[in-house]
């Protein structure tokens, strides 16, 4: 399994070889470099923790980080860790044009909601004695019992959740920009830190 971690930069999008346009997203991925292998004898379970986005500020390195002064600090359960050691670089080479990957990252971030935006609820009637209730709920409660059901779809904060979208195709590799462009849109804003694996 190929792993992998980078930034969003942002969407665009590209004609393909019959001229149809499609969206795209830009990512930065790595240079990735491998901290720690964990033994299923010492640990458990068999991964490797991955560092992206090296610290180079004295002053906000600490005792505690010396030898992993990375801002990300990942792990994955890789399974030709064997070929891998400690200090070894991962960069965008490990893809290739046409692989189908899965990203994960923390969606955008959108405050507190009314259940029309946050579930897709139709709200109420545009006529008929409707007055000021457009956008509301409706009845939460029932007969027995008399409250409301843990779990109800309910006004409340959106967004800022881990997200994974699978199936995005890798349309172009740049290697000397550490750039990878997907087919698609991928979780979060501009910036946001994303797991991307085959």
């Amino acid at each position: 399994m190929k792993f992998i971690l980078g930034e969003k930069i942002e969407m665009s999008q590209i004609f393909n070889k019959e001229g149809r346009i499609f969206p795209m997203t830009l990512i930065e991925c790595g240079p990735c470099y491998v901290l720690q292998k964990k033994t299923k004898e010492k640990d458990g379970y068999k991964a490797l923790q991955i560092g992206f986005r090296k610290i180079t500020k004295k002053n906000k390195i600490k005792k505690t980080m010396k030898g992993k002064e990375f801002r990300y600090i990942r792990e994955a359960r890789i399974e030709n860790e064997e070929k891998l050691k400690v200090g070894d670089k991962i960069n965008v080479s490990i893809f290739k044009e046409g692989d189908v990957v899965k990203i994960s990252g923390i969606s955008k971030g959108k405050g507190f909601q009314g259940a029309v935006k946050r579930w897709g609820f139709s709200g109420m009637g545009a006529t008929h004695g409707v007055k000021h209730e457009h956008r509301t709920l409706g009845s939460v409660g029932s007969a027995f019992p008399e409250r409301v059901i843990k779990g109800k779809k309910m006004p409340g904060r959106m967004g800022a959740e881990r997200v994974t979208v699978k199936n995005l195709k890798v349309v172009k590799v740049d290697l000397k920009n550490n750039l990878l462009a997907v087919k698609g849109a991928v979780p979060g804003r501009r910036g946001t830190l994303l797991e991307i694996k085959e």
